[in-house]
């Protein structure tokens, strides 16, 4: 154990569902940047996480078997698929860590970027880092305006002050995440999580990276079903908030 790390354990974890394509790829860019951030000395230890919502491919499979060859890498299976909020909440409640990253399986951002996350929550003592996309010309007119859309409904109705909310890359103390408990089953769940912080009055710091969009497989985030869900589960967290204060620092 490294005794000066600033950071003693960090988790991250990936919800995934039918990702048998990225798992292995995923898996392999998180410990090679958590090796080098041991070896600066910028965390202790680290752990990695596989949230498996009941795939129908092979990515249990793979997961399980990095798991076999890594005691650092767990997996947890859900019996039923319970979409990206159910997944981050198992995630939420399975890691260990002080610190907490969660992003996507296919990798939309270059993992060195954490290390750069990591030195901005310990320098501006941060609760939180939450990154937005550089250049999103990449992911298509359709994704590009959907998702225009929803973050400006979002900063609106909600007051938010961040750019790229339901973006995959949020770094988090874990005492934010012990005192927002986010509720949302699905894809809401990124920017309910942030609004709660933010309602708290955790610090939320924002860091611009360069995107990389999915080659590979297919997004089903500006689904009618998905977008449905997502406008629901707004309505009944507007309706809650009145009864969040600021927590006690």
């Amino acid at each position: 154990m490294n005794e000066s790390a600033k950071v003693d354990l960090l988790s991250i974890f990936f919800p995934m569902w039918n990702e048998e394509d990225y798992v292995e790829r995923a898996v392999r860019a998180a410990e090679e940047e958590c090796q080098r951030l041991i070896g600066i000395g910028e965390i202790a230890a680290y752990e990695l996480v596989i949230v498996d919502d009941c795939s129908t491919d092979r990515t249990p499979e793979i997961a399980d078997a990095l798991a076999a060859a890594d005691a650092r890498v767990r997996v947890v299976h859900h019996p039923v698929n319970r979409g990206l909020g159910g997944s981050i909440k198992t995630g939420f409640a399975s890691v260990r860590g002080d610190v907490v990253l969660y992003t996507d399986a296919d990798l939309p951002f270059e993992m060195l970027e954490l290390g750069r996350a990591l030195r901005v929550l310990r320098h501006y003592e941060a609760d939180m880092v939450s990154a937005y996309r550089l250049d999103r010309t990449g992911e298509g007119p359709r994704r590009a305006v959907y998702s225009f859309v929803y973050n400006s409904l979002v900063q609106l109705t909600f007051g938010t002050r961040v750019r790229d909310i339901n973006f995959a890359f949020k770094l988090v103390r874990r005492r934010v995440l012990d005192l927002t408990q986010p509720v949302s089953e699905g894809s809401f769940i990124d920017a309910e999580l942030v609004i709660r912080a933010q309602r708290l009055g955790f610090h939320i710091v924002q860091i611009g990276v360069d995107y990389f969009p999915r080659s590979r497989g297919v997004s089903t985030l500006s689904s009618v079903a998905v977008i449905r869900r997502m406008l629901t589960e707004m309505r009944q967290l507007r309706a809650e908030l009145a009864r969040l204060a600021p927590a006690a620092r």
